[in-house]
């Protein structure tokens, strides 16, 4: 059982950059592959950006596509949602999530494990 923490989070202006962390524990999230999420408020939660299980794939919503990079190290057991160029409508809860299989997905509904979110604001 996966225990996933996120990290990171915080308050910036529009045009800033944030790194956010994930941290997995209970287990070795190496064969998992791994996706973040944000839930604005008022909003339904929804795919950021996502990685397989050797980070040799990677996707994104196309809202953050040329912004945002998710990496991860697998000896580590982290995995790196790094936001550059920021704007206000980035405002969101994100959320690090991990699947029971090496292939990343898109939907939410597919991810076993969940962390527990990390606010990111962007003021304008």
């Amino acid at each position: 059982q996966l225990q996933l923490v996120e990290s990171g989070g915080g308050l910036v202006q529009a045009g800033d950059s944030l790194r956010l962390s994930c941290a997995a524990s209970g287990g070795s999230s190496s064969s998992a592959a791994m996706g973040w999420f944000r839930q604005a408020p008022g909003k339904e939660r929804e795919f950021v950006a996502g990685i397989n299980y050797n980070g040799g794939l990677t996707y994104y919503s196309d809202s953050v596509k040329g912004r945002f990079a998710i990496s991860r190290d697998n000896a580590q057991n982290t995995v790196t949602l790094q936001l550059n160029m920021l704007k206000p409508e980035d405002t969101a809860v994100y959320y690090c999530a991990a699947r029971r299989t090496t292939l990343v997905s898109t939907l939410l509904a597919r991810y076993d494990f969940w962390g527990q979110g990390t606010q990111v604001t962007v003021s304008s």
